[in-house]
């Protein structure tokens, strides 16, 4: 099936269940960190429950900034699929919107199987999604870009709806008696992480400001971070919308001699420490883990079945829920091996 009776057949493809992974292992999957220059997958031997299939490859081209352990997780999750799957998988990030259209590009002149990307900054994606789709190179989307799959003609979407996320932070407040919070964004331009925020201003009661840092300077962000409590004594809660700036928000309310709590988006293993020992209220698990497998999966059900997942209409959703005290030890041991 081509990509152009794809556009043609998806509004009326059933919704289908993804199918159940018969052995997940990351033997033979492997990769160093990504960059502007794609790192492909080797090929280390076959592993239990392995398909039989033909050997595809799919490139997985994110927004990873350097260093932020996030992207670590989701790339986990894709790897587990591509080793079940009999995929070669081709991994490479950028955070520059123009460079990572520039990834892109080059899955498309290396006439790979499939493309999995993340849509952060969707408008300067267009123009490259568009000629993967002229290629007959199927594209699904995940974690950033719900909102725009659709228009840019994306097969498939697997993430969280950023919003509804920001929303049930911002009740959560409420619940926890918050007057004064301020959202640390370490990305200006993307989406995702603006709806959180924005989010969060639709339904909590108190007063809630934007605190913009920057996200590739981690000694930046604690000093921004730290000025501000200085400054606005009477903050109670911070909100930071992934795992290593909670860390850094941590170390800054002990820096300004502040009270405030902190409250996140996303996991990582440190993380569920810092709540079990109380330095974090809660997180917003959105799974990456699960967005990496389902958007490698998608692509091999694709390819082998004509499968859509939510019929090519609809996204599938990874989160958003709560991680607090009451069940991070469940999630702990998950996090402990880089998979929550």
């Amino acid at each position: 099936m081509d990509r152009s009776s794809h556009a043609r057949s998806r509004r009326i493809a059933p919704a289908v269940a993804l199918a159940a992974a018969a052995a997940l292992t990351l033997a033979g999957c492997s990769s160093s960190s990504g960059g502007k220059k794609a790192d492909e997958e080797g090929d280390s031997g076959a592993s239990a429950g392995k398909a039989n299939t033909p050997r595809m490859t799919v490139a997985l081209v994110t927004h990873q900034a350097p260093g932020d352990t996030f992207w670590d997780i989701v790339r986990k999750g894709a790897e587990a699929a591509a080793a079940k799957d009999n995929i070669k998988l081709v991994y490479s990030a950028d955070p520059n919107a123009g460079s990572q259209a520039n990834l892109v590009q080059n899955a498309i002149d290396q006439k790979v199987d499939g493309i999995a990307v993340t849509l952060a900054k969707p408008d300067a994606l267009r123009g490259v999604i568009g000629k993967a789709e002229q290629a007959g190179i199927p594209v699904v989307g995940l974690n950033s870009g719900l909102a725009d799959w659709k228009q840019l003609g994306l097969m498939e979407f697997f993430g969280q709806d950023e919003t509804v996320a920001g929303e049930a932070l911002g009740k959560r407040l409420n619940e926890d008696g918050a007057k004064k919070a301020v959202c640390v964004v370490h990305e200006q331009g993307n989406v995702g992480l603006t709806q959180r925020c924005d989010g969060v201003k639709k339904t909590f009661e108190g007063s809630i400001e934007n605190l913009y840092v920057n996200g590739t300077d981690m000694p930046s962000v604690k000093s921004t971070i730290t000025a501000k409590l200085k400054q606005s004594s009477d903050v109670d809660h911070l909100v930071t919308l992934g795992a290593p700036f909670a860390m850094s928000a941590v170390q800054s309310v002990d820096e300004a001699g502040s009270e405030a709590k902190v409250a996140t988006f996303d996991l990582n293993k440190e993380l569920t420490g810092a709540i079990e020992k109380g330095d974090i209220e809660f997180a917003v698990d959105q799974q990456p883990y699960l967005q990496g497998y389902l958007a490698v999966d998608g692509l091999w059900l694709y390819k082998n079945n004509g499968n859509y997942s939510g019929g090519g209409e609809q996204p599938v959703l990874t989160g958003p829920a709560f991680v607090d005290k009451s069940n991070v030890k469940a999630v702990a041991e998950f996090a402990a091996k880089g998979t929550r």
